[in-house]
């Protein structure tokens, strides 16, 4: 190709190129202007919604559980459980037998990993229930009581296993005795002990194991109802001084209204939430408010949620021993 149409041809390319960069400059103005105006409209067309009072002065929460789910073998405990507890409440959790409160608690405790899918959260982080263990305080049924150590010794186990010595720890529990209601029982052996007093040494222990959350497991369940009762009024006094975050299992509804913030009232198996009921009730809670009228229709309303969870639960009991 001669030199005169080689130079032609390169101009001309040169050209052709120059214009489609104006092009794509010009483009890209009127782009960067229409996404400018979009975001002007935007912010003089749509207002954000203010945040009503209740909203604004409600906590995070300190514990969240969202879709969570638990299988044991073909065993279903949890299906899709949602529920969440702010610093400071104390909630407590009713349901008929088997519907996986124990599971749930053991998943909080850190003592069982959920099945994936569902959404863990402590202190505003996304954790496993691993990361729990050790992170909250949890008391089972059974108070646990070792029978070789006294009192005081055994309210320091847990601070023992952390490391602080044994001393200090001695000092920090004996402070503590009066407020336990064992005053003057610190050299007794748990045989010495009378049932109720062996919950509050069980008790003293979680609390002396400084956690946020506190687990407890129908702690009152093996007590004669008029130790419970003194029980429930003592544990108030305690966790309206110290104000832990509390979740309490209990099969009692009284028990449950009487302490709670608010009850969750779990489903049959499988287990999820199925009632998530606001206890309104004025603190400090008096006995007597067990015979109010806001009381008896509180209690109403989750006996009738608990029974026809229950009829569920009995009959897929019958149906399976059928099946076999």
């Amino acid at each position: 190709m001669p030199d005169l149409q080689k130079m032609a041809l390169a101009h001309e390319l040169l050209r052709e190129f120059g214009s489609a960069c104006l092009r794509m400059r010009e483009a890209a103005v009127i782009i960067q202007r229409d996404v400018l105006s979009v975001q002007a409209a935007i912010q003089t067309t749509v207002t954000p919604a203010a945040a009503s009072p209740e909203a604004a002065a409600r906590p995070s929460p300190l514990l969240e559980l969202r879709a969570m789910t638990k299988t044991f073998g073909q065993v279903t405990a949890l299906a899709g459980l949602e529920a969440s507890v702010a610093p400071g409440e104390f909630v407590t959790v009713v349901g008929p037998s088997g519907c996986g409160k124990s599971t749930l608690f053991n998943i909080v405790a850190g003592l069982e990993e959920p099945d994936a899918g569902g959404v863990l959260r402590f202190e505003g982080n996304s954790c496993h229930a691993a990361d729990l263990l050790g992170r909250v305080s949890f008391m089972p049924q059974r108070d646990l009581l070792l029978p070789w150590r006294n009192v005081v010794d055994n309210a320091i186990l847990a601070l023992e296993v952390e490391g602080v010595p044994r001393a200090k720890a001695r000092a920090k529990a004996l402070k503590m005795l009066p407020e336990f209601g064992l005053a003057g029982f610190e050299k007794q052996y748990p045989h010495q002990l009378s049932g109720g007093m062996r919950q509050r040494v069980a008790l003293m222990r979680t609390f002396l194991f400084e956690r946020d959350l506190m687990l407890l497991d129908e702690p009152f369940g093996a007590l004669d109802a008029l130790t419970r009762a003194m029980m429930q009024r003592w544990l108030l006094d305690v966790w309206q001084k110290y104000r832990r975050t509390i979740l309490f299992i209990t099969h009692d509804v009284d028990e449950a209204i009487f302490l709670g913030d608010r009850v969750l009232v779990m489903t049959a198996r499988p287990g999820s939430v199925k009632l998530e009921q606001v206890v309104d009730l004025p603190r400090p809670r008096r006995p007597e408010i067990v015979t109010a009228p806001e009381f008896v229709r509180l209690k109403r309303t989750l006996l009738d949620a608990i029974e026809e969870e229950s009829m569920k639960s009995f009959q897929s009991t019958v149906a399976q021993e059928k099946a076999l």
